[in-house]
């Protein structure tokens, strides 16, 4: 049996302190670069997640009353404590994911950014004024909260994904309940500590812990006025359906097929690289990861050419010069690994990688090589379907309207990139990709706290975070019309 007290136990965080659950129930959380136990994360128990609504519902009359200028300039301690606690805040992010730490530290550089932006928004909240047909007629918009928030995030960016969700919901004056991912459940308990730290009334940050179940009683819970959600397209149709039901507003960002369609004109040096981040950096970890790569028969050879030798090229490790890290957990390498062997016994051609990386530092680890993967019918499994890993299909095309066609030919619409030096070719592919986002001569990675980020068909419900269009999904909007009553002046 299992030593408890030999490891770091993790606790829900309700009410503005740790709750130490009287449940005997509790997973390990092991470090994907050897499998080493890191912590163990106490299950939250039907009990212990009523008791963190139950105690964001006390705190939110507190919160909500607050002007949000008085809100954003708590908040911006609270972005001081994380700053103040940056590498703290990396070192844990590092070993939860396996990330090398200069990535992690950038992630928690861009939580940062997140928290700032919205932090400032306290002093706009956007409201507006509207003119009326009718004589002496005012009329104005205002924000107000929802109410409890139940937020949902995974482990692939996981102070990133937190943060996102968080700043957003706490500037508009709601309290929230976080189910961390079971992958990184240190970094969310942290940041809820560091919370306190920065004068935010305590039950207006709750932390949960747990897999499925957890999950399932957030989202069917009457209190929840708010579901908010990252990750897999399956769970996502879950919470639609479920949270429907009770007409509770759902926000969804779930995964991605995203194309990299690289045109005849384009600078491949640049492209070449461009491809290899969205493909490979975070060990391919990303709803925005750039999987299909799409490429004219002009420049196929000699893109794949300087591809391959690029992906070749890339380190894997946690050192400081590393370009990639190990998967997450023992499930999703599995996964990956019996996709590629299924890809090739249809007869597509691994043309590298495609097994765990057998390096000696590495071999405990959830590594795996850098795969590049041509031949592969454009119905087959890894050309559809997310994987979450360091995986890439390549294909062959003849015409910009071939290659349009194909990277439309998803079920996905989140996120997308053309490479060209044409300027009409670029704003021609831009308006008839089906997506939320295209970039140009970059990645398919990359938005920023101020713009919107979301996408089509299964990559989500059309709701967008960050930027100000965060506000629309953790607020109601409410019309106040007056009428001046001249005879009473």
């Amino acid at each position: 049996m299992l030593d408890k007290n030999t490891y770091k136990n993790i606790h829900s965080w309700i009410n503005g302190k740790e709750h130490i659950s009287g449940e005997k129930s509790y997973f390990l959380k092991l470090n994907p670069h050897n499998l080493n136990v890191l912590s163990n994360t106490v299950i939250s128990s039907e009990i212990e997640i009523d008791n963190a609504i139950d105690s964001a519902k006390k705190s939110f009359p507190i919160w909500s009353s607050f002007t949000p200028i008085r809100r954003g300039k708590i908040l911006y301690e609270f972005v001081n404590q994380i700053i103040n606690n940056k590498e703290f805040l990396a070192k844990i992010v590092a070993k939860e994911t396996g990330k090398v730490f200069s990535h992690a530290l950038g992630e928690v550089e861009a939580a940062i950014s997140v928290g700032q932006f919205f932090a400032g928004e306290g002093q706009r909240l956007y409201s507006r004024s509207l003119t009326s047909g009718m004589e002496n007629k005012h009329s104005h918009t205002v924000r107000e909260p929802l109410g409890i928030c139940g937020l949902i995030v995974p482990a692939n960016t996981p102070i990133a994904n937190i943060t996102w969700k968080i700043f957003p919901a706490l500037i508009c004056g709601n309290s929230v309940v976080l189910k961390g991912s079971e992958d990184s459940p240190e970094i969310a308990f942290e940041l809820a500590k560091l919370s306190k730290n920065a004068g935010i009334p305590d039950g207006v940050i709750n932390t949960v812990n747990g897999f499925a179940e957890a999950g399932k009683l957030l989202v069917n819970d009457p209190r929840i006025s708010l579901i908010s959600f990252t990750g897999s397209t399956l769970v996502g149709k879950y919470i639609a359906e479920n949270a429907g039901k009770r007409l509770a507003r759902v926000s969804l960002e779930l995964g991605g097929k995203n194309p990299l369609i690289i045109c005849d004109d384009a600078d491949l040096e640049n492209a070449v690289n461009w491809c290899s981040l969205s493909a490979f950096s975070n060990a391919g970890q990303r709803c925005a990861s750039g999987s299909r790569i799409i490429i004219f028969s002009k420049i196929y050879d000699t893109f794949i050419n300087m591809f391959l030798k690029k992906a070749q090229s890339l380190k894997l490790g946690i050192s400081d010069d590393s370009d990639l890290g190990p998967v997450i957990n023992l499930k999703q390498f599995n996964n990956i690994l019996d996709r590629i062997k299924e890809a090739k016994n249809d007869g597509a051609k691994i043309l590298c990688g495609g097994k765990k990386s057998e390096l000696k530092d590495l071999k405990k680890g959830l590594y795996i090589e850098p795969t590049i993967i041509s031949d592969i019918s454009k119905d087959a499994y890894l050309s559809r379907n997310e994987i979450f890993g360091p995986v890439v299909t390549v294909y062959k095309v003849n015409s910009v309207h071939e290659a349009l066609e194909l990277a439309n030919d998803s079920d996905y619409g989140l996120t997308s990139s053309v490479h060209t030096k044409n300027v009409d070719r670029a704003i021609w592919f831009s308006h008839k990709i089906r997506a939320g986002v295209v970039n140009i001569n970059i990645g398919t990675y990359g938005s920023e706290p101020h713009m919107p980020f979301g996408g089509f068909g299964n990559s989500g419900n059309g709701t967008r975070e960050p930027g100000t269009e965060a506000l629309d999904v953790y607020s109601e909007l409410k019309n106040i019309q007056i009428l001046v009553r001249e005879n009473l002046i």
